[in-house]
């Protein structure tokens, strides 16, 4: 049994929330179900994707809003939020109102470039700027500006019956120190440090100075540190599948090395023109995972990790995984469950 030299502090989990076409219903109530079941376990957040004209969660802050009605503790975060689908204004609001209805538990991530399928939607998305709009930093900026009170609005005051604000309302003080950002480049792990964001450390990196994925995430941490005002105390959560087999029966143990099979292609090289690294699957006992996650560079340089949730099992599968995450290797990893 492997012996962490720091425990890990923050345990949480990610997931796409996939549902079927004609009973979407289904699985959105499944995902809420997780959801409650990861806080009943001592989880301490649970993260969502965005899956835009998919069949998995489109609206991650309405899930947001759900889910913070039927829970008290765990942090609700996006891992992350292409802000090149949103208004910075309209999402800060959001934000803000589901922040504040949850009572200071969203964790709110982001990334910046084009949408996926850019050229399919563009005209959907923005039929009159589609080629104007600028999908960098920037956007990230605004959103950060509004979420922390900057003035959205030149004028104050009272028009008839009516009040304005100039900043974005409600306003929640604790939410600009929650905001995070998705880095899969040095660059973007720079900039998030440089404006003070917490970081997200993707499963999915471009290989610049390697080709080695965890020579990549630990650059991308030691770029991040280097440029965040608070350094080696600055915030990253690292983000892996690991599917852990304690409790789980011969088919779900034969599906799950199955599905890591199938994956496990693209993580031997760069694929694609940007180059872009993969992380390996990690499925077997607890005991196992912990012994690789302790062999990992970038993940003794942590401790906050989200676990994502395999894309395509069935809710069954789900609670078994997070059951022996909880109770099995996040105790070897010298994690605690948050107190009821």
């Amino acid at each position: 049994m492997p012996q962490p030299s720091q425990p890990l502090r923050s345990l949480g989990f990610l997931t796409i929330g996939l549902f079927d076409e004609a009973d979407p219903a289904r699985g959105h109530e499944s995902t809420l179900s997780i959801i409650e079941l990861g806080e009943r376990l001592g989880f301490d957040s649970a993260w969502l994707r965005h899956r835009h004209l998919q069949y998995g969660i489109s609206s991650p802050i309405a899930v947001m809003a759900a889910a913070s009605q039927r829970t008290h503790r765990i942090a609700l975060g996006t891992a992350v939020t292409p802000l090149g689908w949103e208004n910075p204004l309209r999402l800060a609001e959001d934000l803000a109102t589901v922040d504040v209805l949850s009572g200071g538990r969203i964790n709110p991530g982001v990334s910046v470039g084009p949408p996926m399928q850019f050229e399919r939607v563009k005209y959907s998305l923005y039929p009159d700027t589609a080629n104007d709009e600028d999908f960098g930093y920037g956007r990230v900026s605004r959103l950060l500006g509004f979420v922390a009170g900057e003035p959205a609005s030149t004028w104050a005051g009272t028009e008839g019956i009516e009040s304005y604000s100039d900043r974005v309302q409600p306003h929640s003080p604790g939410l600009r120190s929650r905001m995070w950002y998705g880095g899969a480049s040095l660059r973007s792990a720079q900039w998030a440090g440089e404006n003070e964001m917490n970081l997200l450390v993707s499963s999915v990196v471009r290989a610049e100075e390697s080709t080695e994925f965890d020579e990549i995430q630990l650059s991308h941490i030691g770029r991040f540190r280097q440029f965040h005002p608070a350094g080696r105390d600055a915030r990253v959560s690292q983000g892996l599948v690991v599917i852990p087999t304690d409790s789980a029966s011969a088919g779900q143990i034969a599906k799950y090395e199955e599905y890591a099979r199938g994956r496990s292609v693209r993580t031997h090289e760069p694929q694609g023109p940007a180059r872009m690294m993969f992380a390996p699957d990690l499925v077997g006992t607890s005991d196992y995972i912990a012994e690789q996650l302790y062999a990992n560079k970038s993940f003794r340089e942590v401790n906050e990790v989200a676990f994502a949730l395999p894309f395509s099992f069935d809710h069954e599968d789900y609670v078994q995984i997070l059951t022996d995450i909880a109770l099995e290797l996040g105790p070897a990893l010298g994690w605690r469950p948050a107190p009821q």
